[in-house]
């Protein structure tokens, strides 16, 4: 006899437990009032960076986000020209009709999180791959050589 040791799928989570931490931290440092806001940011804002992200940098991002934030990232193609910090917040807006206000702290509040599964190192070396404005969206400093 076959039986199915699953969850009735009432009681299945339908995300896994590393996706679900990272939505929390995106809800709270957002203070998006429900999860499934804090989804569609997460969702909006990774896509948008799986646009921008290639090589190296991009394989071992995706490697230490969650599976669910992993697979928004890499289901993405690379545009051939990369976009700016603001151009990139700018764009996120126009494809879902968002404020830019409100768009910029999605990406801040998203970045926030995909930073600390990054590391330092690694979110380094992200900023040295993409173009000007990105650090500030990351919550760095982006500092430039003096004239």
């Amino acid at each position: 006899m076959i039986t199915d040791v699953r969850a009735p799928l009432e009681h299945q989570q339908p995300y896994g437990t590393a996706y679900e931490q990272m939505l929390e931290k995106v809800r709270y440092e957002g203070a998006y009032p429900t999860r499934e806001k804090a989804d569609k940011a997460v969702r909006l804002v990774l896509a948008g960076l799986g646009r921008q992200l290639t090589g190296d940098e991009r394989v071992d991002l995706a490697a230490r986000l969650p599976l669910e934030a992993a697979r928004v990232l890499t289901a993405q193609i690379p545009d051939t020209q990369p976009l700016t910090g603001w151009a990139f917040v700018k764009d996120l807006a126009a494809r879902t009709g968002a404020s830019l206000a409100t768009t910029r702290w999605d990406t801040g509040s998203v970045f926030s999180a995909v930073a600390a599964c990054a590391g330092p190192d690694l979110l380094t070396r992200i900023l040295h791959q993409l173009p000007s404005g990105y650090a500030l969206l990351f919550g760095r400093a982006e500092l430039t050589p003096a004239a």
